[in-house]
């Protein structure tokens, strides 16, 4: 018998990591991450296959798709179609896939309760959710049924996805750089597929598509192109055993790592074209696209992150801040898209303004100037030293994420060829400098090897061809000789060429030097902040971190004013003050935000929010000059233009949206007391001018009521110093309390119904959307709430089993607790091409035949039911960032129940 191979006993990991590692090959090959983590409460798994859409074939586009919904249908172990959900339900459990294009990934997380369970395990295992979990999970790589009675639905699940996406641009523009790519590389492909690929066409061909599906999983899953990650409570040598136990039945057929090395995806006819699209948004995009070599073995130098660092830069001497400067941009991002083994892109977007569109030619001339100084200067150790030296920092002091996070993370990370001991590091670390291993990463960026894509609503306007599967309007044509000409000029441009503006980045001063943490132990973490000062003008709430150690902090204020949104006009004068400091402090805050301090400026009903976060070092030195930035703001009338423009084309774009993702909006409006919605911003946005908000925003910092929240790696004393700043850079008035917007909300009559409708913003999209909303209470009845969230456990999976995946009405399907300020309620929300009216019935037999099952539900299934909705509300914090944000949404809310979790499970 072949022992299972250990590959290695550890990894690299962050500084505070307190899990154990090891890596195993099973007899088949099946390669499998262990990890113990005796403090999580939930347990996770997540096989990784090495088989995607890229794998399809080219007369059924979607297969790859098609059969990772299709595993979740029932296995020859566990053939009821929905056991595997319905088991992770009822042990706090989820799950979830997604197909790429070169793997498929499936992942899931449970409790990790070590209780005693009284579940039976058919083959007399552990009574472990994580077992259990496992051993469901496994049978989706050993034998699945592909179901007959299934096949159907899940392919109108497919159709249902694939209709979601069709009237959003990212899908839409990245499936035409995809149909406009070399035909003989699989990345032409369509990924998604629907039912005219997958069922109605296959069919007239005579194809039996079930069996075409059992073939693609026989023909592609094999043991040895499967990663596995498990994470539980249970010591390593107990997962090791599981593991071999349970997945020692996948088929290892010995197949090779899918690669694509003889073919590229752009041949010699698609490099020097310019592609104009038409969005359904309001867009104006220039995208650079150039081949690019996969870096899959370049892991310990990366040299595509210096390219990324200088090109994408945002500080002076930057491209953004020379073509911002002239009104051509808002936004600058580049780097490298891995496609497959042995095919890349390294791409450079742009966000253009109106004249930026119009001098389109101008930016890709400055763009190819700046490459050209790059090149002529030699690769610098130093920027390669600080950008190393930043990660180093930054993974030093990673915290914990979600479990099937990092699982499905890790998971599709072992199929790189990382050294196993690196698997934590190795994406995150740069160990060398290169010189020559960036200048070959330069020769890639040259003036014979790209292509522009550029999007715009109007712009050239006759766009004479639609692309196959998503109708995007294109026109596509060679770079004219003339502006090919130019561009050759500008990569081959000297220094005397060129604006002295552009140059490289200087030293970040930003960069955190002190990293010390004051850890001392404690019994228990505390689990709420304690309010330091309070008086008329100002309330303080400050813990120092007890659970995380890391030497991070985050700081919100807020500053109260019922000027902020009393008028619609007055709430669109907030929100452009936030965005002209925004857009005036870019410059400078990019440093701070490669430095890992980043700062959030935002406008609600309340007042202004302010919000820092990140290594607190150099914290008191960003939070001064925002403030500083604030109070001082000269609104210039040029910024004042592009700013209004772009929050013009927010708004207006905001029809264009996923139905499910308007509807909220709606149902927050229609139950506050006092509100606006993106239709009244629109009227009076175009009204306002740059002395309407120069005159307003003194008034809005005048009179103020402030309230802080610290948190993290500062003491008391830091967290009453930051707060002594903002009060002597702004110097407000005290706003008293009688003064305070006061947050409710309506209470809807017993027995009452009511209808609100709404004709959709963009007519070409197929989908409808309701969401039907059960008025339940007050938010502050603890166990009128505890009630309410059992009863959105008790239908989240009969829910989605009935109304999705039986009765096929859309790919969304939300069910569960609602709630608002001061009252809450059980929704519904379904996304569908199906009426609303229809839907609205099928939600009323729903909840009628939910009602005649929990009438019957016995009392096992109940307390189970119980216990899962138990473990997720004492799930741990994971981290300082989720910590603060639970602690300011208690203070924001003005409940201050910081222990609400604890009191509903009481």
């Amino acid at each position: 018998m072949i022992p299972i191979e250990r590959l290695a006993s550890s990894l690299e990991a962050p500084a505070l990591d307190d899990r154990l590692y090891r890596v195993i090959r099973l007899p088949n090959k099946l390669e499998a991450l262990l990890v113990h983590d005796p403090e999580t409460d939930k347990a996770s798994a997540s096989v990784n296959v090495n088989v995607g859409s890229f794998s399809d074939t080219d007369d059924m586009p979607g297969m790859a798709h098609a059969v990772e919904h299709l595993l979740f249908m029932g296995t020859e172990k566990y053939p009821k179609e929905n056991a595997y959900n319905q088991y992770l339900t009822s042990h706090s459990g989820s799950s979830n896939a997604y197909t790429a294009a070169t793997q498929t990934n499936y992942f899931f997380e449970v409790a990790a309760s070590s209780e005693p369970s009284q579940e039976v395990i058919s083959n007399g295992g552990p009574a472990s959710p994580l077992y259990g979990a496992l051993d469901r999970f496994a049978q989706f790589f050993i034998a699945p049924l592909f179901l007959s009675s299934t096949l159907d639905r899940e392919l109108k699940a497919v159709d249902s996805e694939n209709k979601k996406n069709l009237q959003s641009d990212n899908w839409r523009l990245s499936q035409l750089n995809k149909s406009l790519s070399n035909p003989k590389h699989p990345y032409h492909h369509f990924s998604t597929g629907n039912l005219q690929t997958l069922r109605d066409e296959p069919r007239k061909r005579g194809v039996q598509i079930r069996e075409e599906f059992m073939k693609f999983h026989g023909k592609h899953y094999s043991a040895n192109r499967m990663k596995l990650v498990v994470l539980g409570r249970e010591p390593l040598d107990e997962l090791e055993s599981w593991v071999s136990d349970l997945f020692a039945g996948v088929r290892n057929k010995d197949l090779p790592e899918n690669r694509w090395d003889g073919v590229q995806p752009y041949s010699d006819k698609e490099v020097l074209t310019q592609v104009f699209a038409k969005p359904v948004m309001d867009t104006r995009l220039l995208d650079i696209y150039f081949p690019y070599r996969d870096e899959e073995e370049l892991y310990k130098t990366q040299p595509s992150r210096y390219l990324s660092h200088l090109i994408g830069h945002e500080g002076p001497g930057s491209i953004l801040a020379y073509i911002k400067a002239k009104g051509w941009a808002n936004g600058l991002s580049a780097g490298a898209m891995p496609l497959c083994p042995g095919s890349a892109f390294f791409t450079i977007s742009i966000r253009l303004t109106p004249d930026g569109l119009k001098q389109y030619q101008e930016v890709v001339k400055i763009v190819f100037q700046y490459i050209s100084l790059m090149r002529e200067t030699p690769p610098q150790q130093w920027i390669v030293d600080e950008v190393r030296g930043m990660a180093e920092v930054d993974f030093r002091f990673k915290q914990k994420t979600p479990a099937s996070s990092f699982t499905s993370k890790l998971s599709s990370i072992m199929q790189k060829p990382l050294p196993r001991k690196w698997l934590l590091s190795g994406s995150s670390l740069i160990r060398e400098f290169d010189a020559s291993s960036i200048t070959q990463a330069m020769s890639y960026l040259r003036v014979d090897n790209y292509r522009l894509t550029i999007v715009s609503q109007d712009y050239p306007g006759d766009w004479d061809q639609k692309e196959r599967w998503y109708g995007t309007e294109y026109r596509s044509e060679r770079i004219p000789p003339a502006f090919e000409n130019a561009v050759r000029r500008a990569g081959e441009s000297r220094v005397e060429d060129r604006s002295q503006d552009l140059h490289l980045p200087h030293r970040n001063e930003f960069i955190p030097t002190r990293l010390t943490v004051d850890k001392r132990e404690v019994e228990e973490p505390t689990k709420a902040p304690k309010l330091i000062r309070n008086d008329e003008g100002l309330r303080i709430w400050w813990k120092k971190d007890d659970r995380f150690w890391v030497p991070k902090a985050n700081v919100f204020v807020t500053l109260r004013n019922p000027l902020a949104a009393i008028t619609v006009a007055n709430a669109v004068k907030t929100k452009l003050f936030c965005e002209l400091v925004k857009d005036a402090l870019v410059e400078y805050s990019y440093d701070a935000e490669i430095a890992g301090l980043e700062y959030n400026l935002s406008s609600h009903t309340v007042g202004i929010d302010v919000e820092i976060s990140g290594y607190n070092d150099k914290m008191s030195v960003l939070l001064e000059k925002v403030f500083v930035s604030m109070r001082d703001l000269q609104v210039n009338p040029d910024r004042f233009k592009v700013v209004k423009e772009r929050l013009l084309r927010g708004y207006r774009n905001w029809d264009f949206q996923q139905p499910y993702r308007q509807i909220g909006d709606f149902t927050r409006w229609l139950g506050s007391e006092k509100g606006w919605i993106n239709e009244q911003y629109l009227v009076e946005l175009p009204h306002l001018t740059p002395d309407d908000v120069s005159n307003f925003y003194p008034q809005l910092l005048r009179q103020v009521h402030v309230e802080v929240l610290v948190h993290g790696n500062l003491y008391k004393e830091d967290a009453l110093r930051l707060t002594n700043l903002v009060e002597s850079i702004l110097k407000p008035r005290s706003l008293p309390q009688s003064q305070w917007q006061v947050r409710r909300n309506l209470v809807l009559p017993e027995g009452k119904d009511f209808t609100y409708r709404r004709t959709l913003g963009d007519p070409a999209n197929v989908n409808n959307c309701i969401e039907y909303y059960l008025y339940v209470g007050n938010i502050s009845d603890h166990a009128l709430r505890a009630r309410l969230l059992l009863l959105g456990q008790m239908t989240d999976e009969p829910g989605f089993d009935q109304l999705r995946t039986k009765e096929q009405l859309g790919y969304i399907v939300f069910t569960g607790a609602r709630t608002a300020a001061t009252t809450m309620g059980y929704r519904v929300i379904i996304q569908s091409e199906r009426s609303p009216e229809y839907l609205e019935e099928r939600i009323n037999a729903f909840l009628a035949s939910f009602a005649n099952s929990l009438k019957n539900m016995p009392q096992e299934e109940f307390d189970s039911l119980r216990k899962s909705l138990i473990n997720k509300r004492l799930e741990k914090i994971k981290n300082l960032d989720q910590e603060s944000g639970r602690f300011w949404n208690h203070i924001g809310s003005e409940h201050f129940d910081f222990l609400q979790a604890e009191n509903d499970v009481a």
